[in-house]
């Protein structure tokens, strides 16, 4: 019964699976897949984590959607919670380096290698260069000694930041006291005292540059609070957060969030928690180290990841080819509006070839003929996907053991109800203010940072310089 109108359904049967949503500005990725993803996993009684690149786009119809159905979905009401940096009346604070959360060293070394990619993405590409690694370690040492000082009572991005532009003396020989960074430090000590100042600044001025950037009193005022922790599908205490980034404003604002989002997966990715949905629209604007191993690994922990791209090249521009042909394949499902070039290519060829009915006319002087054969041709070509209006899109979707899909491929038009929708968005309520910010509590909370740091160099110079054991720690030059 070809081109005949059928009523039917998108079905996920296992978006556990993950689902990779591929369009280009305008093919309606948003509009008519996220938005709805989003509302019916809020309807099924998900743990929630949206990264809204275009704040507050996203999060206004998950904070009503979940008005509408927190106490009907959930055993326990989720409670709602906000990241954003522009309007500090509307977030809420929390640190992505809680102590509480860093279990070992690697957690520090993770998160520094996904601040610093976040802010130097040319880095993911030369990632094991001794130029690259060496500010990893550099900045590793500096989280994981905060981590282990008065039991983490410092350990913020904002005090990391401040601790990193000490002068070489002080810094060093703070950092020299903790003996489980030690191997870390010694390269960065012995380069400082071999008087190797060119190798030193290569190893260690990337780093301070570029986290001089996070240096802002917005940003530490949201980054050095705890009014959550990340660990959104606790059974106990479940979560939905909304982190906004801002178009303008990317590669500051990505970076941070690439952190949020590191930490978040390590906590999510657990056995025994809640299921629970992490969506990312315009995924490649945060970096995320190991992407690949979350959507392998987090099908056994109810973790649906739903990624959105505009191509696969904006992927390796920002991923490198590797990982980024990685995410793309390994995704389960997959739907996508309108792409040209290699990544409809690509996407033709995933979906397979069918069998096609072929007829050819043969008219000459004598007589007429007409042959009918069956022809293995792909069956949504490159050229269909190239040409497809907004609303209308290709895919293939996964299935489980026990729920099997005789027909994964489809190619259909979306229908959404545009009355409803525009009815519905018309009585949603605005996303509303956590409390209210003066720039003067911004400001102090700013300073206040910087005088922490002052503050431990100075207990712990003295505490080295009276305890004559630690003496010989104290580096002095000039």
């Amino acid at each position: 019964m070809k081109n005949k109108l059928r009523n039917s359904w998108i079905n996920f049967v296992n978006p556990f699976r993950g689902l990779l949503v591929i369009g280009s500005p305008g093919a309606g990725k948003s509009y008519f897949v996220i938005r709805h993803v989003i509302t019916q996993h809020i309807k099924k009684g998900f743990t929630m984590f949206i990264y809204d690149f275009k704040f507050d786009d996203l999060t206004k119809i998950v904070y009503n959607t979940w008005l509408k159905h927190k106490k009907t979905a959930y055993k326990i009401k989720p409670q709602f919670f906000i990241i954003n940096f522009d309007d500090l009346s509307r977030t809420n604070r929390c640190n992505p380096l809680d102590p509480a959360s860093m279990f070992d060293i690697t957690d520090a070394a993770e998160s520094a290698r996904t601040i610093l990619m976040g802010l130097n993405r040319e880095w993911i590409k030369r990632q094991g260069d001794f130029f690259v690694e060496s500010p990893i370690n550099f900045l590793t040492a500096i989280i994981w000694y905060l981590k282990k000082y008065r039991g983490g009572e410092f350990c913020t991005l904002p005090h990391v930041i401040e601790f990193m532009q000490l002068e070489y003396d002080k810094l060093f020989t703070l950092l020299r006291t903790e003996k489980e960074i030690e191997v870390l430090v010694n390269p960065f000590v012995s380069a400082y005292l071999r008087d190797a100042v060119e190798q030193l600044e290569g190893q260690i001025a990337s780093a301070k540059i570029s986290m001089a950037r996070l240096s802002s009193p917005s940003l530490y005022y949201v980054l050095s609070g705890s009014d959550f922790t990340l660990d959104i599908n606790d059974p106990d205490k479940p979560k939905i957060v909304c982190a906004g980034n801002n178009p303008q404003k990317i590669q500051t604002y990505g970076a941070v969030l690439s952190l949020y989002v590191n930490r978040l997966v390590k906590l999510v990715n657990k056995k025994g928690k809640m299921k629970s949905s992490l969506i990312f629209d315009e995924f490649p604007t945060i970096y995320l180290n190991n992407m690949d191993s979350l959507i392998a690994t987090a099908r056994s922990n109810k973790v649906s990841t739903c990624l959105g791209i505009q191509d696969a090249s904006q992927l390796r521009k920002d991923y490198g080819r590797e990982l980024a042909d990685v995410i793309m394949n390994i995704t389960g499902n997959i739907i996508s509006g309108q792409v040209t070039g290699d990544t409809s290519k690509q996407l033709s060829e995933r979906f397979g070839k069918i069998m096609q009915d072929r007829e050819s006319l043969s008219i000459n002087r004598n007589d007429t003929s007409i042959s009918r054969s069956k022809q293995l041709e792909s069956a949504v070509p490159a050229s269909t996907i190239s040409s497809l209006s907004s609303g209308e899109f290709v895919g293939m979707v996964a299935d489980n053991p026990e729920e099997k899909i005789d027909l994964k491929t489809f190619h259909c038009e979306i229908m959404n109800d545009h009355e409803a929708l525009a009815n519905e968005e018309s009585n949603y309520k605005a996303v509303p203010q956590v409390k209210p910010v003066q720039p003067a509590i911004v400001q102090r909370n700013y300073e206040q940072i910087k005088d922490d740091v002052q503050l431990i160099v100075i207990e712990e110079m003295e505490r080295l310089l009276n305890d004559p054991a630690s003496s010989h720690l104290i580096i002095k030059k000039g």
